[in-house]
């Protein structure tokens, strides 16, 4: 369903984002909600990928306090409404992983010196720089002046309590917004009397190598966020267990946080310019209710893979009539334990996806799952979760929905899902480059087809003969070739260079990883075919190739106070050169600058390890950065 804001000009809808950004970080007075504003963000990636507002960090910035910056960036998570997101973000490292649960709250960095004492407190801000509330937070309960770690930060959320707020509910639309601004009064004792709290979430300087081992250091000295190990082969049960806590929590959540546990896979994974790749909030969104599941219909993908859809007796949530939800794959459908006439609740997840989110009471008789497809008839397969037809090559209901990916992925308007159906199932369309070679007559042969649509439809495809590099190969349909891993191939510069590219070189790159380099490359082989005749149809214009210069290859990594320029610049400058901006000291890092003003801190130490050990690492001043890149 297209939302108001496909209606917007590229600026019309840059305007509206650092309109809302300012709206809820700088007055805590939003006027839309949280999925309102990641349906806004996202219709503006899809329409200018590149623009500059996607890299702005939403500030909480006033001109109230002192200004401070944080050494490593405070950013915000990535966000994700159902289980096939999350389990595609944690295919992409090793090792153990970790959830809590979303605190609602006022993100606060707290840095205490080698005898444990507390000497700054600082707001999120912007992300790199935040505002000094050191005497106001000594005003909130769980925040210690002493404790028995030196020269760490530790990071977690001031919050406004449920029972505390109950007092402010006629005044106040949310304990968040309060909270904000109960810690910035100009008089601390004023900020005492919002009897305001501190969780903490994590620890950075304690040389700990997993999540885990950060939480039990943090146990000892504050009190902390919920934190438990989560098994890989059922992330949604971590997302479940905090489901059912939130209405006993003393304080809001909006979603649970899921993190990897390794240290050293966080640094490997790194960040964007706006959040860490690490790290993912998996969001509780919309009104729940229950009802009864009437039956499961089986739903054929443009892969060949057949999903569960759960029907079910009407039910009104978040404004709407929900009356069927997918269940993603067969394994979550016997997880939940389905049976006809159970008894579930229903979630829209970001206000829009309908959710099966649990069964409540059981039904009579569970469901089977179908050992031929329900389009073809071909006999079914499983694979782990999912179940696939055999025969996907030539089964209907896959290859129309292969097509109208397609069509949508190049963006060519008019081809609905029912005209694409007609064209497969008349002959006229069997693979996507047939989309090139239609004719007026060809169209007017379709039903409710006259001459200004079939005008208008042969306009738009022929408008689509250049592709971009990283659009044409996202339009394959190949599995986990979606934007972001097409942006990095797009980098190679041209299709030939792409389909060339083996799986040890595709593994070897951040956030990709061997499970989604072997469906990729496996992927590619499998179209050849149609990628050799969609080029005689198409022109693919090159991607964009990574900027060589002075520092290409080379990767840097900045710690302490730089006093000639902030973190952000210096990363800049890297990037102009052709180097790469890393976020910790691993054995793949070459270069660790550290800041002239001191605070080089645990990354330092770890360098100076590595160099121990016959590392390649090399540590520089300041000025000798400055030098290298000719400052």
């Amino acid at each position: 369903m297209a939302s108001k804001w496909t209606k917007l000009s590229i600026e019309e809808l840059e305007k509206e984002v650092r309109h809302h950004n300012a709206l809820y970080f700088v007055k805590q007075k939003p006027e839309i909600s949280d999925e309102q504003y990641d349906k806004l963000v996202k219709e503006l990636q899809k329409r200018r990928p590149d623009s500059p507002v996607l890299e702005e960090v939403g500030s909480d910035l006033t001109s109230t306090f002192q200004k401070v910056e944080h050494a490593i960036p405070i950013l915000s998570l990535d966000k994700c409404y159902d289980n096939e997101t999350l389990k595609s973000w944690a295919a992409k490292f090793e090792g153990g992983i970790v959830a809590s649960p979303k605190i609602d709250g006022m993100a606060v960095s707290l840095i205490y010196d080698s005898n444990g004492k507390l000497v700054r407190a600082a707001t999120r801000g912007d992300g790199h720089k935040g505002e000094n509330i050191t005497t106001n937070a000594m005003e909130v309960d769980g925040i210690s002046e002493m404790i028995d770690l030196h020269d760490v930060e530790v990071r977690g959320e001031v919050f406004m309590p449920l029972p505390v707020f109950d007092n402010y509910r006629q005044t106040f639309k949310n304990p968040r917004n309060l909270a904000a601004g109960a810690i910035k009064q100009k008089n601390p004792r004023k900020t005492k009397e919002y009897s305001l709290s501190f969780l903490a979430y994590d620890l950075l300087g304690s040389g700990a190598s997993t999540e885990m081992e950060k939480h039990k250091l943090l146990k000892k000295s504050f009190t902390t966020v919920d934190r438990i190990k989560v098994d890989r082969n059922d992330l949604q049960s971590a997302f479940n267990h905090f489901l059912e806590k939130r209405d006993r929590d003393k304080f809001e959540t909006d979603g649970v946080v899921y993190k990897a546990d390794r240290v050293d896979e966080q640094e490997r994974l790194s960040s964007t310019a706006s959040h860490p790749r690490f790290a993912i909030a998996y969001k509780f969104q919309g009104d729940s209710g229950e009802t009864t599941l009437v039956d499961v219909e089986w739903s054929v993908s443009r892969t060949g893979a057949i999903t569960p859809v759960a029907i079910v007796e009407p039910v009104t949530l978040s404004g709407a009539m929900v009356t069927r939800a997918s269940l993603h794959n067969v394994n979550m459908m016997e997880q939940l334990g389905l049976s006809k006439g159970a008894r579930v609740v229903m979630m829209r997840r970001g206000g829009v996806i309908p959710n099966l989110e649990r069964v409540v009471k059981k039904g009579k008789a569970a469901f089977k799952v179908p050992s031929v497809c329900p389009s073809c008839g071909a006999p079914t397969e499983r694979h782990d979760d999912f179940l696939y037809c055999t025969n996907s090559d030539s089964c209907v209901t896959s290859k129309v929905r292969e097509l109208i990916h397609f069509i949508q992925t190049i963006e060519c308007d008019g081809f609905g899902d029912k005209l694409v159906a007609q064209l497969y199932k008349n002959g006229l369309v069997t693979d996507a480059s047939e989309f090139y070679m239609l004719t007026k007559e060809d169209l007017l042969g379709l039903e409710r087809m006259g001459d200004t649509l079939a005008e208008k439809l042969l306009r738009n495809i022929e408008s689509r003969r250049e592709l971009d590099l990283d659009v044409f190969l996202r339009s394959l349909g190949i599995r986990e070739l979606g934007q972001h891993v097409a942006k990095i191939l797009a980098s190679y510069g041209s299709l030939d260079y792409v389909l060339e590219l083996k799986e040890e070189e595709l593994a070897g790159i951040h956030t990709i990883g061997e499970v989604i380099a072997k469906y990729v490359v496996e992927g590619l082989k499998e179209k050849r075919s149609l990628i050799t005749k969609l080029k005689k149809q198409v022109t693919v214009r090159k991607g964009i190739a990574k900027k060589k210069g002075a520092l290409s290859g080379k990767s840097f990594l900045f710690t302490g106070v730089l006093l000639s320029m902030s973190r952000k610049d210096a990363q800049s400058m890297v990037e102009h050169e052709g180097g790469e901006s890393a976020q910790g000291v691993t054995k793949d890092l070459d270069y660790l600058v550290v800041g002239d003003g001191g605070r080089a801190g645990s990354k330092l130490d770890k360098a100076n390890k590595l160099q121990d050990e016959g590392g390649k690492v090399k540590v520089l001043s300041e000025k000798e950065f400055l030098k290298m890149v000719g400052k």
